[in-house]
């Protein structure tokens, strides 16, 4: 599987602070873009998985909530994690 347990507890180290606190924004985002970039490669190779297609765009619009929540309470922290994850908002 792509996306195991340490993956996971990597991700939330590195963004979330620890690796137990996997209900921070900053976690969770740096999650969803993790997800994103194996969906989108996915998608490159299988155009018809419409199945996949969908799950990419609810994935984007939960990424893109979790951003709007994160600027809108600590904009420094949006700014860093933009910066860091590479994303272009």
């Amino acid at each position: 599987m792509y996306l195991d347990s340490a993956k996971k507890k990597e991700i939330f180290a590195k963004y979330g602070g620890s690796e137990n606190n996997t209900g921070s924004t900053e976690g969770q985002i740096a999650l969803f873009t993790f997800r994103i970039a194996h969906l989108t490669e996915h998608l490159k190779k299988n155009r018809k998985d419409f199945g996949t297609q969908r799950s990419l765009q609810l994935l984007v619009g939960k990424r893109r909530s979790l951003l709007d929540y994160l600027k809108a309470n600590d904009i420094e922290k949006y700014r860093a994690l933009i910066k860091e994850l590479g994303l272009r908002r």
